[in-house]
């Protein structure tokens, strides 16, 4: 997968085709790019589910015993195969040995998130000590805005993209009412220009210029869940301090999926959860980051025994030892389940590093692309077929592994039949969303679905020629 330097995913398999004596479209390059793939051996190390085990498969459209084609790692990442074995030796501990599980054996319970922490902050690009494992997304969002909102009479609005996942847009409207404030007035929703499916990134640095002064916190995805697009952190960033703006992402899409690098980003704030591309389980334990320039400055509104600091935590005595900077915000002792599930799958990601996962992706993602495009893009002199358009942006630095599809009709039916034949994906109406993953996913399973989704359209449109 070497291709030529500068080359765009579709010029790399076009050469790389045409080296083979094949087109595209053939599944001689899929099975050449795996073979070429790098990282092909970290597949191995997850659990793939077999299509005979999925609920709404058709037993007469499947090979029982193949693996299913899964692109849903931006809705809940497989199963790493050491995970239940490290979920087991913590239930044996607590069997043999209980209570002092807390402190004995290779993760003490009582320090278990802080075994794994550097290997998480070099995941998001940020300092162990600007870096902490602990909650749920929208509980660490909460406790976050509550130290970074401040609302003063001039500046007590929060700008959002208008389809911020809905559990943030709540998030949100509950923190601007917490502080007596009407989300009317105070939420500043930005939408994609007329006819337009993404944000351009000009258009949210002039409403940062314009509105900037009455801002007080900027809050916006990494990737955005339903469209696909990576922001420009960077710019984002940079735009809302020029006017006095803390600035907060939602990595929840981002993390594990695209390069991050929060501490030289100089982002303010930030959380994710670990249950999409970093494979965790579902309700994984959450991720929150604070740069250390506020190490001193900002302070926990709410605050727990895990707030304290570790040497004098256990001393009982009522007089609060603040932990500085983000391990303030911990309230509660970590997990140790979800710290193991977690461990699982972090171990994998160190085997490997950021830019490597990052090369396959566009590669993969841009194979996924051209497929697409090649078969399903829509026929001016055909008006009946079918066709599907790809919401997420072609360009590459403002996207990572997943493309959001829009169906020009009968996406329900469509879904219905790519179920039937083992895919695994998920709906948001009226798009459907894949993600393949560069961990775990092939170069032939993204052939493998392009071939399944063909016959799915095909079934589709007899059934609705049949019917009219």
């Amino acid at each position: 997968m070497d291709g030529c330097a500068g080359s765009s995913p579709q010029q790399i398999l076009e050469h790389t085709a045409s080296i083979l004596g094949c087109c595209i479209t053939d599944k001689k390059l899929a099975i050449h790019l795996d073979q070429e793939d790098e990282l092909q051996h970290l597949r191995d190390q997850f659990h793939i589910p077999k299509i005979k085990d999925l609920p709404s498969t058709d037993p007469a459209l499947i090979k029982a015993e193949e693996e299913c084609v899964y692109l849903c790692g931006h809705s809940l990442g497989l199963q790493p195969k050491k995970t239940k074995a490290y979920i087991n030796e913590e239930l044996d501990n607590w069997a043999q040995i209980g209570a002092h599980g807390h402190f004995h054996g290779s993760y003490p319970w009582a320090l278990g998130d802080e075994c794994l922490v550097e290997l998480m902050a070099n995941i998001v690009g940020a300092k162990k000590e600007e870096t902490a494992l602990m909650n749920g997304l929208s509980v660490n969002l909460h406790l976050l805005l509550l130290s970074f909102y401040k609302p003063t009479s001039s500046r007590h609005k929060i700008l959002m993209e208008t389809k911020a996942f809905p559990s943030d847009h709540y998030a949100v409207e509950s923190q601007i009412r917490l502080q007596g404030l009407d989300p009317k007035e105070s939420m500043l929703l930005l939408s994609p220009a007329e006819g337009e499916e993404n944000l351009q990134t000009e258009d949210i640095l002039s409403t940062i210029e314009k509105e900037g002064d009455s801002i007080a916190v900027i809050l916006f995805s990494g990737v955005q869940y339903y469209t696909g697009q990576l922001f420009d952190i960077v710019s984002i960033t940079r735009a809302g301090h020029a006017k006095g703006c803390y600035v907060g992402f939602d990595l929840a899409h981002a993390v594990g999926n695209v390069e991050v690098h929060l501490h030289d980003w100089n982002v303010d704030f930030a959380c994710w959860c670990n249950y999409k591309y970093l494979n965790s389980g579902a309700g994984a334990l959450a991720g929150a980051y604070i740069h250390e320039k506020h190490k001193f400055t900002i302070k926990p509104t709410l605050l727990g025994w895990w707030s304290h600091d570790f040497k004098s935590r256990f001393q009982m005595d009522n007089k609060l030892d603040l932990s500085p900077g983000v391990n303030g915000f911990r309230i509660s002792n970590p997990p140790i389940l979800l710290v193991r599930a977690l461990q699982a799958s972090l171990e994998i990601f160190n085997q490997t590093d950021k830019k490597a996962l990052r090369k396959k992706s566009v590669l993969l993602t841009g194979y996924l692309e051209c497929l697409i495009k090649h078969y399903h893009s829509k026929v001016p002199d055909n008006p009946q077929k079918l066709y599907i358009n790809i919401i997420t942006p072609s360009n590459i630095e403002e996207r990572g592994c997943q493309l959001s599809l829009l169906f020009s009709d009968h996406l329900k039916k469509v879904f219905v039949e790519l179920m039937k034949r083992g895919v695994v994906a998920d709906i948001r109406e009226p798009i459907l969303r894949i993600a393949p993953v560069p961990l775990y996913n092939s170069f032939y399973d993204v052939y493998r679905f392009i071939n399944l989704l063909n016959e799915s359209l095909n079934v589709v449109s007899h059934e609705v020629k049949d019917a009219m």
